[in-house]
């Protein structure tokens, strides 16, 4: 009994120390910005309009609504990059506090990721508004939305989990990984279709996680119809695998680079 009440305290000061690490994170992104939080908002649209001034005359005939197609990806990329890149330096960037105060480690990458989601579920004020603004119908679909995003953030926080540790033995990842991001933006169809594009170039598209996630979103946000069978499959073995292999990595190395 005893036990299970320090379970629950100690959880409870972990989940604490977690919150403050996420509004300290977020009142240093904005600390010189007039606007704050807004940039969240704003940040999707701007980047909206900018992509669909370029793109929506080429692919206007064979993408319907393709300021929302372009929207629906960009904010599920956003989430990935934002949470993977800003987890990656949290041991690093906490190693003053972290040999100071006994915390699980595990909290840092976490906390991380979470204030990326916050930022995320700023940014779905911009979409909400967009799918009113471009008229499109809700739909009872549109309840998987919160599926697939919680499936991307598991895969996001094996990723994460990963990438942390490699920055914390090998610096130069960060470089390597912003490389890697790149071509990994290409190859998730953001902001075209896929069935323009060569066969063997599709099936490497259709493998990657991330268009899964992306192409899941926009199946119940636009089209109003299931995700596939075959991306239900490739989502949750994708977040298990990797968030498993990253949790693996995570729990074996960190104490080896980090024992106090």
């Amino acid at each position: 009994m005893n036990s299970n009440r320090n379970n629950n305290s100690q959880r409870g000061q972990y989940f604490f120390v977690v919150r403050e690490l996420v509004s300290r994170e977020l009142k240093r992104k904005y600390s010189r910005s007039k606007l704050g939080v807004v940039w969240s908002v704003l940040n999707p649209l701007l980047s909206m309009a900018v992509i669909s001034m370029i793109f929506s005359a080429i692919f206007n005939r064979s993408i319907e609504n393709f300021p929302i197609y372009y929207l629906t990806g960009y904010i599920c990329w956003n989430l990935f990059t934002t949470a993977s890149n800003t987890a990656m330096t949290s041991l690093v960037d906490n190693k003053v506090l972290l040999l100071q105060v006994k915390l699980p480690k595990v909290i840092f990458p976490i906390a991380r990721v979470y204030t990326a989601f916050v930022n995320f579920l700023y940014s779905l004020i911009a979409y909400v508004i967009m799918l009113i603004v471009f008229q499109v119908k809700p739909d009872f679909h549109m309840v998987l939305f919160p599926v697939i995003i919680a499936l991307l953030v598991v895969f996001t926080m094996g990723v994460s989990y990963i990438l942390t540790i490699a920055f914390a033995f090998f610096g130069d990842i960060q470089h390597l990984y912003s490389v890697l991001l790149t071509l990994w933006m290409y190859l998730s169809a953001l902001f075209y279709p896929v069935d323009v594009l060569p066969n063997v170039v599709q099936r490497i598209i259709l493998e990657n996680p991330i268009y899964n996630y992306v192409a899941s979103a926009r199946e119940c946000m636009m089209y109003g119809s299931f995700p596939t069978i075959d991306q239900w499959i490739r989502m949750v073995v994708w977040a298990a695998a990797v968030y498993g292999i990253g949790w693996l990595c995570f729990k074996t190395k960190s104490f080896r680079k980090y024992s106090r």
